[in-house]
This record gives C-alpha cells, structure tokens and sequence, in this order.
C-alpha cells in the first residue's frame, strides 16, 4: 500500500469538492475514465473492457481502495459502480487528484 488511509477523500456525490471533475465526467465519462485509469497507471483503454465486460470501473475501485487501504466492501463497491458509476469515476479521480497533490 503506498498511503493509507481510513476513508475516501472525498465523499462518493462529493461535486462541490471538484466542480471540474463532475463536469469533465458529466460531459465526457469515457474521457474521465480514460484519465483515472492512466493516472493510476493502469492502461488508458481499460475502460474500453466496459463495453464488453461491465467490471471494468469495479475492478479498478476494489484496486485503489486496496492499495491506498481505503475502508470498504466488495459488496459496497458492486452496488456503486452499477448505481453510481459515473459518481465512482468522479470520485475515483478525485482520490488521486489528492493523493498526488493536484487540489486546487
């Protein structure tokens, strides 16, 4: 784990932190993921795997909730990233965005 921490950064419907994002993500979803996928260095078009194979934005959840010791379920990550996946991407790049100091 490279930083470990109890919670999310940000809260899953957590716009307001990063008007930016949600509007990037809102705007242009395969974008964002395209973006978090390569920050987490992760092959940009992994995403793509989620026209075929819908777990794709799940897979890289559970990942970086692994890595960065994030608290969380299995459970809780399959019923965001099929209800929300949009607010997971968000949110997803919000993590790294904080992780790699790029708040602003």
């Amino acid at each position: 784990m490279a930083n470990s921490s109890d919670d999310w950064s940000s809260d899953l419907f957590g716009c307001f932190s990063s008007v930016t994002t949600c509007c990037y993500g809102f705007w242009c979803c395969p974008c964002l993921a395209f973006t978090v996928s390569k920050e987490f260095e992760e092959n940009r078009c992994f995403p793509l795997y989620d026209l075929l194979f819908p777990a794709a934005g799940l897979s890289l959840r559970v990942t970086m909730r692994n890595r960065y010791g994030i608290k969380g379920s299995l459970c809780s990550d399959v019923a965001i990233s099929c209800f929300c996946g949009l607010c997971s991407w968000c949110q997803m790049h919000r993590e790294l965005d904080i992780r790699k100091g790029n708040t602003s």
